[in-house]
């Protein structure tokens, strides 16, 4: 047998099923029993977009460090999958482990010599104890989740507290699972050698008082807590679970105690150019309004996201983005939609982006957008992706401040107007672009106007005067340069050491960046880093950039959309940002960026620090 690859806490484990097998459950609570000692991990889902027959993996990186991001590389593979077998085990690790069902005899040619292969009899003990055909598809899942917590070394005692919470009341489903783990089990006890495997779990404590959520859910906790009422969306992947459960969110917390009334407004729309419109009607209202959606409801959307800009009406838009371009890779992940939603629409427009990097910001951050959204009086893109979305992740608890009062921004009342205050809808009376508004019906004489695009004077007047449009135009800049003062600010990482490179970065890229900058730091390579969670970009963004000779910028698609902002805000030499970009749909890995960044300072003659000290 070959080396072995020996780890404790510190591997990856990736499940290779077919779609609709029943495999997902079963592979998630593999993940959850390793949780549950104690010791984090990052599962994700790759998965097709269609129900079920084609190729899924559920890769696991199980990291005591708490390394969130994806690693790159494979430990050990759980082969469930003939279609794809000769892609799953090409991509095992030399020294690393391939599981399988050995039911069947397989040739010698089908596997490698530099790994170690232990074959379980899925199939044959699953025939052997069941004989309904979908018992035997599920159960035979679990049979391997079994068998791998005793090569493995995980608690089965967490595997069955996992059972019973999730068959809480259903003694026999309990009994059932357990049934089938424990078939894996005493298998593997009787037929494998126990040190074959040198992969190992051990109970660690260093879970904490993080929790487990998906990004989609906890986004829409946000926007209950930031005070949304009104959810107008069209089903589209990966953003359809957000919607759903803003809808389960709002019947737990919005409907009124005393007479059981819903204090809220969720509209499945005939398409994304209702939805958007819906949200706008709504927010011109007053009410606090959001659709979810992804790349291509976005490009549908933008002539509307331009009325919105120019009639200046609050309007949030969370963007879980998918591979695109067109209608894409719908289960797939990419940050390619920046540039479709920094300047969507026709004409001169530039909309608030928000950058979250994990469930929590996703909390945070759509709360804050519907804030800015009605401060600013204008369009607020949350940009997230599938990556976070739809995956679960560990991330600090959410925290709400109850003293917290929600951010209308400057709504002129019924009192001020009776008071004689001057009233211009488009008038910019404090000197930060924003100007005052009124809800419909505020007051029986004052206050009214009509609600146009860019043909407006400061009151709301007709008008295409270009003297007028300009001044409309110059205060919309002005408006956007107090959206840098109040939106996210960037968060910047120090070397430990002086250096004269920097990286940019940003949304779901942090967690790979994370282990990333450790992998460089321990190869000599020092370089500051600065995570960017907003555009417009804020000052601090420039001058880190003028503080270096070289700033990579790491971003999930082609095109280099991140770099093309900043060379668009910013007058700067092209040459000084490098770009660093995967856009395969799968999440960046923290191998990638380490070899990217390390091979381009190569081409830079940058020595390590530590070579060129001795």
């Amino acid at each position: 047998m070959p080396q072995a690859i020996a780890a404790v806490n510190d591997f990856v484990v990736k499940f290779a099923n077919v779609n609709g097998s029943g495999s997902a459950s079963a592979n998630e609570l593999f993940a959850r029993s390793i949780l549950r000692m104690g010791v984090p991990v990052s599962p994700r889902n790759i998965f097709p977009s269609n129900i079920q027959g084609l190729p899924t993996w559920y890769e696991v990186r199980v990291t005591e460090k708490g390394y969130l991001g994806r690693r790159g590389g494979v430990d050990m593979m759980v082969a469930m999958n003939p279609q794809t077998w000769a892609e799953d085990v090409k991509e095992i690790t030399p020294g690393g482990y391939l599981f399988y069902d050995s039911t069947k005899p397989m040739p010698s040619s089908m596997f490698r010599e530099d790994i170690n292969v232990i074959g379980v009899p899925l199939t044959a003990i699953t025939n052997a104890t069941y004989t309904d055909a979908r018992q035997r598809q599920l159960f035979k899942n679990i049979i391997y989740v079994g068998a791998l917590s005793v090569l493995l070394d995980i608690d089965e005692k967490q595997i069955q507290r996992l059972f019973s919470e999730q068959f809480k009341g259903k003694e026999k489903l309990i009994d059932s699972n357990v049934k089938a783990m424990n078939l894996g089990r005493d298998w593997v006890k009787q037929h494998v050698d126990p040190d074959l495997v040198k992969l190992k779990v051990r109970h660690a404590d260093n879970v904490g008082d993080r929790i487990f959520v998906e990004g989609n859910s906890a986004a829409a906790l946000g926007a209950v807590y930031g005070g949304a009422t009104v959810c107008a969306w069209y089903p589209i992947t990966p953003s359809s679970s957000l919607a759903e459960a803003f809808q389960s969110h709002c019947k737990k917390f919005r409907h009124d105690k005393e007479t059981g009334k819903a204090k809220y407004a969720i509209v499945q729309a005939e398409d994304e150019l209702a939805s958007i419109g819906m949200v706008i009607g709504a927010a011109w209202n007053g009410a606090r309004s959001f659709t979810a959606t992804s790349g291509p409801g976005i490009s549908l959307m933008t002539e509307f996201i331009g009325l919105a800009y120019f009639a200046e009406v609050p309007a949030v838009l969370v963007n879980v983005q998918r591979g695109g371009p067109s209608t894409g890779m719908p289960t797939r992940t990419q940050q390619s939609d920046l540039l479709g939603c920094a300047y969507a629409s026709n004409g001169d427009t530039k909309h608030v982006l928000l950058f979250p990097e994990d469930p929590r910001e996703c909390f945070e951050f759509t709360a804050e957008a519907l804030d800015l959204a009605d401060r600013l009086q204008t369009p607020v893109f949350v940009m997230t992706d599938l990556d976070i979305g739809m995956n679960h992740r560990l991330c600090k608890p959410f925290a709400w401040d109850e003293n917290r009062v929600l951010d209308r921004g400057k709504v002129m009342t019924a009192e001020d107007l009776e008071a004689g205050k001057t009233f211009g809808r488009y008038l910019d009376v404090d000197g930060d672009g924003i100007p005052y508004r009124t809800y419909p019906g505020t007051h029986p004489t004052k206050g009214s106007y009509f609600t146009r695009g860019t043909t407006k004077d400061e009151f709301a007047r007709y008008s295409e005067e270009g003297p007028v449009y300009v001044r409309n135009m110059e205060r919309l800049q002005k408006k956007w340069e107090t959206a840098k003062k109040i939106a996210p600010q960037p968060l910047r990482y120090s070397s430990p050491k002086p250096t004269r490179f920097g990286v940019i970065y940003f949304g779901s890229t942090s967690p790979a960046m994370d282990e990333a900058l450790d992998h460089l730091e321990a190869e000599g390579h020092h370089v500051n880093a600065l995570r960017v969670r907003s555009f417009p970009f804020a000052q601090s963004v420039e001058d880190f950039i003028h503080e270096h000779d070289r700033v990579f910028v790491v971003e999930q698609n082609r095109d280099a959309q991140l770099r093309t902002m900043l060379l668009s805000e910013y007058t700067l030499d092209a040459r000084k940002i490098v770009p660093v970009l995967h856009y395969d749909g799968t999440p960046i890995t923290a191998r990638f960026i380490a070899t990217d960044i390390a091979t381009k300072l190569g081409q830079f003659k940058v020595v390590p620090f530590d070579k060129a000290a001795s």
